[in-house]
């Protein structure tokens, strides 16, 4: 006889905490993913039921929960984590309870575990190219920002060894703040910046503090058509956070951008906004945490388990046709590929795409190979809207 139970799977993404608000995006993305699930049937007729916790954007709070969910409520699969010491809180709960963790955030690479998917970008679909970017049209004199926090400093050593390849390339400064910093907590870097004068900005602040940032650079008066900021980090969450009029003329580097024009991207963030009446702001993190749970459906559709050893080899090589485009699990790696974008911020508080890989991205989070290959130029110039 078929088992007919529902579904149980984890949710940990924070609602309180200094990075609530992109995560409470993944959040939504995964309930929007899990309700389209469910109102077409199901898997095999089973309902997925999401059990969800506020993991308040502790590490420790990530790990306790994630033991909470796999030993207590019996859950196998978990859809969470956004900052990497979040991530790497979790990995050893998972491992050693053969469970599953689907991680759709954006990362610094260079990890791998049986027990994880990341639907993220690695540095070969966003790091790369920002740095081909930003020191084709600006220059390779560059200024690295960012949290004080794993992430940011392994993302620092990627850019460094980036920028350094270009003749000229040079590191003018590099600072860090905490998670919860404020505006005062830039005024020092912000300075030293206008002193320096970079070709360009690197940062990789996370959370509430990227408002406070981007306000410190626009209340010194420094212009982004000179001497910009590129992130990896930015996307439409903190825009909407710090005002359109901070965050344009910026640039981040992304798969994913509310702004994709096609029907798959249009049809799904009116059925979000209908859905969550502005509870958040579509971006890169979000459609991660939507299409991974569509990939996990698939895959158990097909295993008619939810047991790691079973779904596995039906998630390896899975596709989806997502918002960016069609994605594909890498088998090799257990990450994604994707389709790179630059995006510069605008006054409608979206972002311009100004260039777009064609081809999905294969990922390399080793980072074996720096080839811009399936790099395609250039959908718009530079020129001021």
């Amino acid at each position: 006889m078929q088992k007919r139970d529902p579904i149980k799977v984890g949710i940990l993404y924070s609602w309180t905490g200094v990075t609530s608000q992109i995560e409470s995006s993944q959040r939504l993305g995964t309930l929007l993913a899990i309700e389209e699930i469910n109102g077409a049937g199901g898997i095999n007729g089973r309902e997925i039921v999401p059990v969800m916790y506020d993991p308040q954007s502790s590490p420790p709070k990530y790990r306790e929960l994630a033991e909470r969910l796999v030993s207590i409520d019996g859950v196998k699969v978990i859809f969470g984590c956004y900052m990497s010491s979040t991530r790497k809180a979790v990995i050893p709960v998972v491992e050693k309870r053969n469970c599953l963790l689907f991680y759709a955030t954006l990362y610094e690479g260079f990890e791998y575990s049986n027990n994880l998917i990341y639907t993220g970008a690695a540095p070969n679909q966003n790091s790369v190219q920002l740095a081909e970017f930003m020191t084709s049209t600006f220059g390779p004199r560059v200024y690295l920002v960012g949290s004080d926090y794993i992430y940011p400093y392994e993302s620092n050593r990627i850019m460094t060894d980036l920028v350094m390849q270009h003749e000229g390339g040079e590191i003018l400064g590099k600072s860090y703040v905490p998670l919860n910093a404020g505006e005062k907590d830039f005024a020092r870097i912000v300075e030293d910046i206008r002193v320096k004068q970079p070709d360009f900005i690197f940062s990789t602040v996370v959370g509430n503090a990227t408002k406070h940032f981007y306000r410190a650079y626009a209340e010194a008066g420094l212009d982004p058509g000179k001497l910009p900021i590129g992130s990896l980090t930015t996307c439409e969450v903190e825009v909407a956070q710090m005002g359109a009029d901070i965050a344009n003329g910026h640039y981040t580097s992304s798969p994913y951008f509310q702004s994709i024009d096609s029907a798959v991207n249009r049809a799904c963030v009116e059925k979000f906004q209908r859905r969550f009446n502005g509870e958040a702001m579509p971006n890169a993190c979000w459609e991660a945490a939507y299409f991974q749970v569509h990939l996990f459906a698939d895959a158990m559709r097909q295993a008619e388990t939810d047991d790691l050893d079973a779904l596995m080899p039906r998630l390896l090589g899975a596709e989806f046709q997502a918002p960016q485009g069609l994605v594909r699990i890498e088998p090799s790696n257990h990450h994604t590929m994707l389709y790179p974008r630059i995006g510069r911020a605008n006054l409608q508080g979206q972002f311009t795409i100004v260039r777009e890989s064609q081809r999905p991205v294969v990922p390399d989070p080793y980072l074996v190979s720096h080839s811009l290959g399936d790099w395609t130029v250039a959908l718009s110039t530079l020129e001021a809207e």
